[in-house]
């Protein structure tokens, strides 16, 4: 399929741009914010040609796509063209009560999207530097050389104004003014600025010191400026007639965020910076060993969760702060040892389709990009993720002993590591060989591989015939295909009813175990003991009313009967907050059986549906 038919299947599936509140991509995944997930079929999106797999994690329904995720993005921008400056299509979705969890998601849906967009750049940057750098070690290129001198510019351009590429980046995320958020910390660059912080000089602004410090290549200030700007733009905005909002509300801006900046936001950012920095080059030095362990071992395990990117602007700091960063080198082996798996993979197995996903993972796992190799090799196979990450974790600790750095941002791969050059880079090396040789030893040898092994496919059958469905709820029976939502009505998320309720008791249409459980109860799926899979969606768009009116009965994981109760809801309420309380029933894996919608008009707890 090309990126044009996948982009199109993939908006149908999701529900279209009504369904998405942002969309962006990193190096492999297309990441997607949704307003009301029940509606999305995870299983036919996974079972697209083209996409490896589907990852849930840290607030986002991520795609997994390849190398080709960027081209598969701009179609889909294409086709929704708001979706490329990340708007949203009508009310955001609901969010609930704010908990630690949601929080720390928001967060993480934060940074991802401020650092994915540029990082491509700076890890090509970051390799420029490295290779510059062996150049003049191996006296190719003198530092004094004109074409050293341009292409260190080059290479260092984006990092000494990395401010302003995070201010562009931040303001998309909190919906701000990017240009103005990026004339701030065009200021925090400005040479002027900059010679205060070199000679250590005082100025005072009407009195008030200014604390002198460089905020080149920094990443905390912006980022906490950009949330200053966040609650003070609107203030603004306000206070001017929208004639002239457009000159004057920057201006405002600028006038009290810059000085704002210097006099508190900027010292206490960097000092917290410096204290980071300190506190993990100390842990690197004091018990390397463990830092080796973890990172190496646990790297991948830490990427699969999406939580990775808590950890993107920690080793942008520390090369700001310090010059170069102990976690970046320590992170290479977790990356090799996928690399060798994946190779062992290649050597082992007689399926053509897996040998030819584990020859092409192999290579790009090199390269830097594992999502390949993880979701369609390693993970899928179990044992040869366990192992690889065995044998990350012990070159991950050789590379901690060495105490080699990374003196430039750079993505780990084969190609960062001119970029490791230093102190400890022979061990580091060595580190590198030691996980990638051991990761295809014990794969090879433990890894459970057989002539059998089967590369990821569409989900197989695992139901039996035979199946009836009773009616979730008493009341009236409506075709689904008449909806005024479109994607029940289509039947893009599988075959089912819709059912007017009568009153407010969804019980179970057949026994089976909760497999999902909405937090805001309006959704919650049921995988039967005879295999099928069935979504209870309760109202169109209720999602937004952020659990009032619903009360789960049931927990997820819990086994149920028919007829067991799972949701008590006010659908007479529902209908007074303007929305349609309509229950609809969807067996999700339709493409399994032959159903059969058993009449129309009133029902209660009669069958509804058979599957065969």
């Amino acid at each position: 399929m090309n990126e044009s038919g996948l982009a199109q299947q993939l908006l149908n599936l999701i529900g279209g741009k009504q369904n998405i509140n942002q969309v962006w991509h990193c190096a492999t995944r297309l990441r997607f914010t949704l307003k009301d997930r029940a509606k999305v079929p995870k299983d036919k999106i996974e079972a697209l040609d083209g996409v490896i797999t589907v990852v849930e994690a840290s607030g986002q329904f991520q795609v997994v796509i390849g190398n080709n995720v960027g081209d598969v993005y701009h179609e889909v921008v294409k086709l929704e063209p708001s979706l490329s400056e990340g708007e949203t299509s009508g009310e955001t979705a609901a969010q609930g009560k704010m908990t630690f969890k949601s929080a720390f998601n928001s967060l993480l849906t934060f940074i991802s999207g401020v650092f994915t967009p540029f990082l491509g750049a700076m890890a090509g940057a970051g390799i420029l530097k490295g290779l510059l750098s062996l150049a003049v070690v191996m006296g190719w290129l003198t530092a004094k050389s004109g074409a050293y001198q341009i292409w260190w510019a080059a290479a260092d351009g984006i990092f000494y104004f990395l401010p302003i590429a995070l201010a562009f980046t931040a303001a998309k995320q909190l919906k701000v003014n990017q240009f103005v958020s990026m004339a701030i910390a065009a200021a925090m660059v400005s040479p002027g600025i900059v010679a205060l912080g070199a000679k250590a000089t005082t100025i005072d602004f009407f009195g008030i010191p200014v604390v002198p410090a460089n905020y080149t290549a920094t990443v905390l200030p912006i980022l906490l400026v950009v949330v200053v700007q966040k609650f003070l733009e609107p203030v603004f905005n306000k206070l001017w007639h929208e004639s002239v909002r457009n000159i004057m509300a920057p201006l405002c801006l600028l006038v009290v965020i810059v000085p704002l900046t210097l006099i508190v936001v900027g010292p206490i950012s960097a000092t917290v910076s410096s204290w980071l920095a300190t506190a993990i080059v100390s842990l690197n030095k004091s018990v390397p060993i463990l830092a080796g362990l973890v990172l190496g071992g646990f790297w991948q395990v830490i990427v699969i969760f999406g939580v990775h990117w808590a950890l993107v602007p920690v080793m942008m700091n520390n090369i700001a702060q310090n010059g170069t960063d102990l976690m970046m080198p320590i992170l290479l082996p977790a990356v090799l040892s996928q690399a060798g798996a994946a190779l062992a993979v290649f050597l082992r197995t007689r399926d053509a389709k897996m040998k030819s996903l584990a020859g092409s993972s192999t290579i790009t796992a090199l390269f830097g990009i594992t999502e390949p190799t993880i979701y369609g090799i390693t993970l899928k196979l179990k044992k040869p993720f366990y192992l690889a990450c065995v044998a990350g974790a012990v070159g991950g600790m050789i590379v901690a002993i060495s105490g080699a750095g990374a003196n430039a941002a750079a993505l780990a791969s084969v190609l960062s590591l001119p970029t490791f050059i230093g102190k400890g880079f022979g061990l580091s090396v060595v580190g590198d060989v030691v996980a990638f040789a051991l990761g295809t030893v014990l794969t090879y040898f433990f890894g459970g591989i057989n002539a059998g092994a089967k590369a990821k496919t569409a989900p197989s059958a695992n139901s039996e015939p035979g199946e009836a469905l009773a009616a979730p709820v008493k009341g009236v029976l409506v075709p689904l295909t008449g909806l005024a939502d479109e994607v029940f009505a289509s039947e893009t998320m599988g075959k089912g009813v819709a059912i007017v309720p009568e009153n407010g008791m969804v019980k179970a249409p057949v026994a089976g175990v909760i497999r999902l459980l909405y937090p805001t109860g309006h959704a919650i799926g049921i995988q039967s003991d005879k295999g099928s899979e069935i979504l209870i969606h309760i109202g169109i768009d209720t999602v937004n009313l952020k659990g009032k009116h619903f009360q789960p009965l049931v927990a997820q994981g819990q086994h149920v009967e028919i007829g067991t109760p799972l949701v008590q809801f006010d659908h007479e309420a529902i209908e007074k907050e303007g929305y349609e309380s309509t229950v609809m029933m969807i067996v999700t894996n339709s493409d399994q059986y032959q159903i059969a919608t058993l009449g129309q008009g009133a029902t209660d707890d009669r069958p509804v549906m058979t599957l065969a």
